[in-house]
């Protein structure tokens, strides 16, 4: 008679523990993608990094789930039959994040906690250091991207950092940070230049230019035409030169560009604006809100008895035809949001290719909280597929 109890049957082992989403993600995006470079960009990876990961997935698997060549990727039968799984895990995850957030109005809270502290230091009598050391702290809540290296440049005599995947690579963007004019560093904004660079493909030099109200216009925009004199004379192709900025950064930007042609020197191939805030009168803002006067006393420090309606500072009166193309970014609830539009109404009756894109946030200069808003990190790939866009035409025209 046969033993009715069941015979021992050995254990598959379950899913290793040490298989994080990240590297699923990962897999994910390389098959959607079938290319190291573009699904890096994606994720805000370096390839090294995006290769790494790939490669510690098929480890803890003990399988290939990639074959690579020099010419391209592809599935192996192992990737195919994971794929499935792995996007149905994602999505169902995804989902479910998605959801909560949706109804805490968990993002929106998050960014607004990160501007908390900076608020909290912008009562119109509060001294420059106190503006300053809030705002440097809102940067270091965030992490520079993984596999950026960030190293000291020494641009035409004005502090610069050199934010690449591939610091031996030239760098082919200009970024001028914002702050008011009278905060921001390069040092504080390594975070986001890392995001920038690695959608971009590109390296970053961003110039440690000058603050008000120790140094007033006109030294910031000297700062950062030295900067760009320095690429410029390092590059065999200036029209692949990108130059960017947020809020003040992208008003300095168009400094730069006016200053450039008035001097009949080389321009850039495109520039990229962030929620740029570009008019010193503040015309378009609240007298009232708090905020707005915070961007007054800003704009009067840098200027400094300056005329406001000087077009060099003021893109709003100035001439902009021969500026290179540009793409701008702005949010629905941007308080600079009116003066970003009628900037690019007045860029196009000059026959400039201005590129206008709105995004549903109200958080001015929300492109910084990349990390965790999908606003912010969409906008920021954009930006970097604009910047590669500009490069690949020059490439082009040279060769």
């Amino acid at each position: 008679m046969d033993d009715p109890t069941p015979a021992p049957v050995l254990a598959l082992s379950a899913a290793p523990d040490a298989i994080e989403l990240r590297h699923l993600r990962a897999f994910v995006t390389v098959a959607e993608e079938l290319n190291f470079s573009r699904a890096a960009a994606r994720l805000y990876l370096s390839q090294p990094a995006l290769s790494r990961q790939i490669r510690m997935l098929e480890r803890l698997l003990g399988a290939e789930l990639l074959r690579r060549s020099t010419h391209r990727v592809e599935l192996t039968l192992a990737g195919e039959a994971f794929r499935p799984s792995a996007e149905e895990l994602l999505g169902r995850l995804d989902d479910a994040v998605t959801a909560v957030r949706a109804v805490g109005g968990e993002l929106i809270g998050r960014a607004a906690r990160h501007l908390a502290d900076v608020r909290a230091a912008l009562g119109v009598d509060a001294d420059v250091q106190s503006i300053r050391d809030a705002f440097e702290a809102l940067h270091a809540q965030f992490a520079v991207p993984e596999g950026i290296a960030v190293r000291p440049l020494n641009t035409n005599g004005v502090a610069s950092l050199l934010v690449a995947r591939d610091p031996a690579e030239p760098a082919t963007v200009l970024y001028v940070h914002g702050g008011g004019h009278i905060t921001g560093s390069a040092f504080g904004y390594r975070p986001f230049a890392g995001a920038f660079a690695t959608a971009a493909e590109a390296g970053l030099v961003v110039p440690e230019y000058r603050l008000a109200p120790e140094h007033p216009f006109p030294a910031g925009v000297e700062d950062a035409v030295r900067a760009y004199a320095w690429m410029v004379e390092r590059s065999d192709a200036p029209e692949r030169i990108v130059v960017a900025g947020d809020s003040s950064g992208a008003a300095m930007v168009l400094s730069l560009l006016l200053s450039l042609a008035g001097e009949g020197l080389p321009m850039p191939g495109g520039a990229v604006l962030l929620c740029p805030s570009i008019d010193l009168t503040a015309a378009d803002i609240d007298p009232g809100e708090e905020l707005g006067k915070l961007v007054r006393r800003s704009c009067e420090l840098y200027l400094a008895g300056h005329p406001a309606d000087d077009p060099l500072v003021n893109p709003l009166l100035a001439d902009l035809t021969g500026l290179p193309p540009m793409l701008v970014q702005s949010a629905t609830g941007d308080l600079a949001r009116r003066e970003t539009e009628r900037f690019v109404e007045r860029a196009r009756a000059h026959d400039v290719d201005a590129r206008l894109e709105l995004y549903p946030a109200d958080t001015h200069a929300f492109q910084l909280f990349w990390s965790f808003l999908p606003e912010a990190a969409e906008a920021l790939q954009r930006a970097g597929t604009f910047v590669r866009e500009i490069q690949r035409a020059a490439d082009v025209r040279t060769a």
